[in-house]
């Protein structure tokens, strides 16, 4: 799995460890991210035995279409997740509402990230 990762980072000419920042109170470091040629591609890997959730990618894509103001339906999204000798992937392709579902976790961030800014402000 690992071995697989590494070499599809390469081939997609990921950047490793990248910090998707939309503000103090919604960021996120995803483990490989590339966007090339209006495709967005994110990559996970994960080492332990309880299975992953391709959810934690979404809000990872949901992260860098805020920081850098994409629509999800204006570009193509592919995420992958390897674990246990498997990866599984998912595009919109082979999963229509995913942009819908990106939007909807984008509009939860901007929402609560409004409300901690206020309840911030509130304090000061």
């Amino acid at each position: 799995t690992y071995e697989t990762y590494v070499n599809d980072a390469i081939k997609y000419r990921m950047q490793p460890e990248q910090i998707l920042y939309f503000s103090p109170y919604a960021y996120g470091t995803c483990d490989a991210i590339s966007f090339r040629r209006n495709v967005l591609r994110i990559h996970d890997l994960k080492t332990g035995q309880i299975p992953a959730k391709i959810e934690q990618l979404q809000i990872y894509a949901a992260l860098f279409c805020l920081e850098y103001k994409h629509k999800p339906g204006a570009i193509r999204i592919e995420l992958r997740l390897y674990q246990n000798d498997q990866i599984i992937i998912m595009n919109q392709q082979s999963n229509e509402k995913m942009n819908t579902e990106i939007t909807q976790i984008m509009d939860k961030i901007v929402y609560f990230d409004k409300l901690l800014k206020n309840a911030q402000m509130e304090l000061i």
